[in-house]
């Protein structure tokens, strides 16, 4: 209750409760880019882009893999590697209190999680970072598993697509952190070599180790629009270099003109190019997917893609 509210006689106060909708709570999201507060059935059914600026909402592993694979036949694997603490590291905190933090506030046990289903029919194994999860870091458990999800795909001989997001390796596990980037970039040759296609696809941010190995070595390096990849930030180059940087860089579309990345592909379209080419590398037939139509009678709550909420929302 505010302090005017306590002053004010209670046949005049009004409760915050009686000002309040009913608009369930989560209902509405803001977009960070453009500000409009936007109707979220309609944010998730537009595969959390922004209507109204085409910005691509951070997601996470979970949802990502949700609108990606086929919704039959997919299932986790690898779900038996967990960090380990070797070195008993601490800085402020100790490292296996963090790692228990950030395992109870994702639900994951390390920041990559990786399934196996199909794809417009084809089957294929994707992993996918979770950024919520140490800034996506990688350590042990993140290269283990996804140098044996590799695996899976060289023994099986079928595609194997990454969506990377990412901050880097993992300082807390130090040298153990950075082997990760060779065991991964040795597995992902091994599939160059056995003729078993690759994908990485590159979501915002994508930062110091994993730029440097896994996510950049695919057979076709795709990206989401203005997601921002590199090795070192801006920031830490502008103060090395002691000159501005151009704008944009480290942007997908910089990356692309200069040849860095192969495609931007729209978060919406993603489902459909990769099954294309995956199709013409793998030489297999895709299964046409029938879109459901939504209901008729379905209509949002006032305000729903107007960019305001609505006047008796309370906000």
């Amino acid at each position: 209750m505010s302090w005017i509210n306590k002053i004010l006689p209670s046949g005049v106060r009004n409760d915050e409760g009686e000002k309040r909708s009913n608009v369930p709570e989560g209902l509405w999201k803001k977009c960070v880019k453009c500000d409009a507060v936007l109707y979220r059935p309609d944010v998730e059914r537009n595969d959390d882009v922004c209507p109204k600026c085409d910005h691509h909402m951070r997601i996470g592993a979970r949802r990502r893999i949700d609108i990606f694979l086929d919704p039959e036949g997919r299932q986790e694997i690898l779900t038996d590697i967990e960090p380990v603490d070797r070195l008993k590291f601490k800085d402020k905190k100790r490292y296996r209190d963090r790692l228990s933090a950030a395992q109870r506030a994702t639900g994951e046990k390390d920041a990559l999680i990786a399934f196996t289903g199909e794809l417009q029919g084809l089957p294929l194994v994707v992993t996918a970072f979770e950024f919520d999860f140490h800034g996506g870091s990688m350590g042990y458990a993140v290269g283990e598993k996804f140098t044996r999800a590799a695996q899976l795909a060289l023994e099986q001989r079928i595609p194997l697509v990454c969506f990377a997001a990412s901050g880097g390796a993992r300082m807390q596990e130090a040298l153990i952190s950075l082997m990760q980037m060779a065991k991964t970039s040795a597995v992902i040759e091994r599939m160059r070599l056995a003729g078993v296609p690759y994908i990485s696809v590159m979501t915002d941010p994508i930062y110091g180790g994993v730029s440097a190995s896994l996510a950049l070595l695919g057979d076709i390096n795709v990206a989401e629009p203005e997601a921002r990849a590199g090795f070192a930030g801006p920031n830490i180059i502008e103060q090395t270099i002691r000159q501005k940087l151009p704008k944009g860089f480290q942007r997908s579309e910089f990356l692309l003109e200069h040849g860095a990345i192969d495609m931007i592909v729209h978060r919406t379209e993603m489902r459909a190019t990769l099954s294309r080419l995956l199709s013409k590398f793998t030489h297999q037939a895709l299964v046409p997917v029938v879109e459901e139509a939504l209901p008729d009678d379905e209509e949002a709550p006032p305000g729903s893609g107007s960019g305001e909420v609505p006047p008796d929302s309370g906000d």
